[in-house]
């Protein structure tokens, strides 16, 4: 008697059995050709060119200080070449993410994108992605640039405070970008959403870390409503460190650091969450 052979079946053929990864790669591949977009989209928009060529002109500026006779002139231009980077990357990190969404619905192509496998956590994490990324290229380009002039004329290389620098800079424009796309979801235009985040950045910046002692000189339940913000806002204060770079002071702590791109990690992954809790209910007509 010949022995029985077993014919394939639907549940014995290998690739029938379902990939528990399958869901977990398209998700990611989602996100990254939406950040892909973004990326592209601030390159036609020629705001990084803007950015760049401004940061060459003022560093070249800084390389020409012969004229000034002066040695300390050097760490005075890199003071102002740093405040403008920060002032500039602000900008462009949170108009580029204000208008993300918003545009997606004015020129109605955020239909057909939801009617793909596409769900809106996708969409908000895809636009932070790209939003993030495009500013992280742009803070390379200053920096190394920056970095190079400098160290050309002083003839030191504190390669490490740069990159310190460097790595604060970009998560604390994470917590911006994300704060940006909140807003998005929550304000009707974008010009609103601009003026909004940028004055609420801007007041994080100069008047955050000085909330607890104005707290202390009034009365209650304004001292308590005062403290509540101050432990709220995320302190974007924290990941200026300038003087670091002006002055080639030795690097931060290693543990110290890392532990300020985790807060800033967190702090943008609160602003996401409620950026995709707030999109998943809104209307998109």
């Amino acid at each position: 008697m010949k022995a029985a052979t077993l014919e394939p079946t639907s549940l014995t053929r290998p690739e029938s059995v379902p990939n528990a990864s399958t869901p977990v790669r398209l998700a990611l591949g989602n996100v990254w050709a939406m950040a892909g977009v973004v990326i592209l989209e601030l390159r036609r928009r020629k705001d990084f060119y803007v950015l760049f060529v401004m940061t060459a002109l003022i560093t070249l500026l800084m390389g020409s200080v012969n004229f000034f006779n002066e040695s300390g002139i050097v760490r005075y231009l890199k003071e102002i070449c740093l405040l403008l980077i920060w002032i500039s990357s602000i900008v462009i990190a949170v108009t580029t993410a204000a208008r993300q969404i918003p545009a997606e619905k004015e020129s109605r192509t955020l239909f057909p994108l939801l009617a793909k496998p596409v769900t809106r956590g996708q969409v908000v994490w895809g636009k932070f992605l790209g939003c993030w990324l495009a500013t992280g290229i742009c803070l390379v380009c200053f920096y190394a640039f920056l970095g190079l002039i400098s160290g050309l004329r002083e003839q030191a290389w504190p390669v490490a405070g740069y990159f310190q620098a460097l790595l604060l800079h970009w998560f604390a424009l994470a917590v911006v970008v994300a704060l940006s796309l909140l807003g998005s979801v929550i304000f009707a235009a974008p010009s609103s959403n601009n003026t909004i985040t940028l004055v609420v950045v801007a007041g994080i910046l100069l008047f955050g870390r000085h909330l607890n002692k104005v707290a202390l000189q009034l009365a209650e339940p304004t001292q308590t409503i005062l403290y509540w913000i101050y432990y709220a806002i995320p302190h974007l204060e924290l990941f200026d460190v300038r003087d670091l770079v002006i002055h080639n002071w030795g690097v931060i702590p290693w543990g110290i650091w890392l532990a300020a791109l985790a807060y800033g990690a967190a702090y943008a992954t609160i602003f996401l969450t409620l950026a995709w809790l707030r999109f998943r209910r809104l209307p998109l007509t």
